[in-house]
């Protein structure tokens, strides 16, 4: 026969532990022990010596038995007719609702928010940049117009679940070498819901919601670009039992242009001009966002030279004022010339 381990050892405790030692302690290792969880050789063991450890010494008197005699004085308040301990830890919810007062177990569900949509919208580089309105078509549930919602036919009501009593939950109480467990579960007649519909709706076929398509018209504000998302509240699925609505999430992809390029709120066009242009300075008209502009280039650009259209660029998201145009120049070699134009390029670099 196996001798007893000392119950202070298989605690881990001094012998001048108060209560709330040894109820931290057993709190801890039970958890770390229990079989619901360490599946390890020796767990189930450990864990019937941790509750007949904690059986003794959690009791007022036992322990004082225990502490004058040993194993034997427990023995002999067993024989004086010490009331045996029922462990109610049938799972770790039943450990919880002991020590903490809250057991981890199923409730009745009531109003419940809907579902958020994803949806991705590409726009052109002017409408991100200038803003602009959009429509989106998009498939969510919605509360059914036929039932309001409650999944019940026209003229009928969804009844109290006679399994649960409208709980939602039911418990199942069960005794091994542990002591006695009790497991609380989801009733399995109105899955959770207190409710039944005897009648359903035909219309959404008691599920409370149908699914809709829906097109929506969104603004896009000025300034946002390809790493923007907006949300719009309220236009996600429907809530259930009365739940609000989710939110609808827009990802914006932005289309590349085919001569402007976007740094921040600033707007880069890059403008070839030629060796005359260049050196002798001139005007040219420049395409932005807001129609042609002219450009003075002066006398002696050079390649990167960059010109500076104010207020030509793309509005602040969110706030007040617009970046820039900035134009860059960039001179260019012709590959090929006529007879007329090398001869005067050859007298030119005479004079250089």
């Amino acid at each position: 026969m196996a001798v007893k381990r000392d119950y202070y050892e298989v605690l881990g405790l001094p012998r001048e532990a108060t209560e709330e030692d040894i109820k931290r302690a057993f709190r801890k290792l039970a958890f770390q022990y229990h079989p619901d969880r360490n599946h390890e050789p020796g767990a189930e063991d450990k864990f019937k010596e941790l509750n007949e450890a904690y059986e003794v010494l959690s009791d007022s008197r036992k322990r004082a038995a225990y502490n004058q005699y040993g194993h034997a004085g427990e023995a002999a308040a067993y024989a004086r007719g010490f009331e045996g301990f029922d462990f109610n830890f049938g799972n770790f919810g039943d450990i919880f609702d002991a020590f903490f007062g809250a057991a981890a177990t199923a409730t009745r569900r009531g109003p419940q928010r809907g579902a958020d949509l994803k949806y991705q919208l590409t726009i052109t580089f002017e409408e991100a940049a200038l803003g602009c309105e959009k429509e989106v078509s998009l498939t969510r549930n919605e509360s059914c117009a036929a039932c309001r919602g409650s999944g019940a036919a026209a003229g009928t009501q969804p009844i109290r679940c006679p399994q649960c009593n409208g709980t939602g939950q039911m418990q199942q109480v069960q005794r091994n070498l542990f002591g006695r467990f009790v497991n609380t579960v989801i009733c399995g007649q109105c899955r959770g819901e207190g409710s039944i519909i005897r009648d359903p709706c035909p219309e959404c076929r008691g599920a409370g919601q149908v699914k809709r398509q829906r097109t929506l018209t969104i603004d896009i504000p000025a300034g946002v670009d390809g790493h923007s998302e907006m949300r719009v509240r309220g236009e996600g699925s429907a809530g259930i039992k009365g739940g609000p609505p989710g939110d609808l999430h827009i990802s914006l992809a932005v289309l590349e242009h085919d001569v402007f390029t976007r740094e921040g709120d600033d707007v880069i066009y890059k403008l070839p001009i030629n060796f005359a242009q260049a050196a002798l300075g001139a005007e040219v008209e420049v395409p932005t966002l807001y129609g042609k502009s002219k450009v003075k280039i002066p006398a002696g650009s050079q390649t990167d030279h960059t010109i500076r259209l104010k207020d030509k660029g793309i509005a602040r998201l969110h706030k007040s004022g617009k970046g820039d145009q900035l134009v860059l120049l960039t001179v260019t070699t012709p590959e090929s010339l006529t007879r007329e134009q090398r001869q005067l390029l050859e007298e030119l670099a005479k004079t250089f």
